[in-house]
């Protein structure tokens, strides 16, 4: 698999809490100039990156993030302020709360008040499988391929652990054909890549891809 190939399903990922404007800027240009899929950023950088970018690249934002615990109206709020601000793509994080009482009716409710306050946008669902037991993964996989999501991804990266080829593969073969994977957290090189695109993945959230690239050049 060809690099420029591997970076166009790339979200170009800086979600640290003290990220400044400057780096958001900086992320934004790497995203451009290696033909990344997006970057991916906290909620606060959304207008601002949008405006430096306008069309260029895709902005996406996390909603809910990094714990998923927030009532689901004010996550819809947010993801619908996230839209206003001029984000392309959404990725929430789901109540994992919920998903422990098995309240798999309040955690579809969940996802579908964000799906809702972002229609028409790229909606990626985050489950942490890093969390869950094996069933309910599979669960979840049934419960956002219902939902009207673009996609089902492994983990925020803020957690005990981030994607495994093993979950990865477990979510393509347990959703439906139309929801896409997307693999985050703990991709440190080109092979982990190409190995998550192989099982499946769709996009991944991952910045040291592009930091790989840009060291290849350097090395060229």
């Amino acid at each position: 698999m060809e690099l420029k190939d591997i970076l166009s399903r790339c979200d170009h990922t800086l979600l640290r809490v003290d990220a400044t404007a400057s780096e958001i800027r900086a992320l934004c240009d790497q995203g451009i100039r290696y033909g990344c899929a997006s970057v991916c950023i906290p909620p606060c950088h959304v207008a601002g990156a949008k405006q430096y970018v306008g069309d260029r690249l895709q902005i996406c934002t996390v909603i809910g993030f990094p714990n998923g615990y927030n009532t689901s109206a004010v996550k819809a709020f947010e993801a619908a302020e996230a839209v206003r601000n001029g984000a392309d793509e959404i990725d929430m994080v789901i109540n994992l709360a919920m998903v422990k009482d098995g309240a798999w009716s309040d955690v579809a409710e969940d996802i579908h008040a964000v799906r809702e306050a972002c229609r028409g946008k790229i909606l990626k669902v985050i489950i942490e499988t890093c969390l869950l037991t094996q069933e309910e993964k599979i669960r979840l996989c049934q419960i956002v391929s219902d939902s009207g999501a673009d996609y089902i991804k492994t983990s925020t990266g803020f957690s005990t652990g981030g994607a495994t080829r093993e979950d990865v593969a477990l979510l393509r073969e347990h959703s439906a054909d139309h929801l896409k994977v997307k693999a985050a957290g703990g991709i440190s090189s080109i092979a982990d890549a190409e190995d998550f695109v192989k099982l499946g993945a769709d996009r991944l959230g991952t910045s040291r891809i592009v930091k790989l690239a840009m060291q290849m050049e350097e090395n060229a």
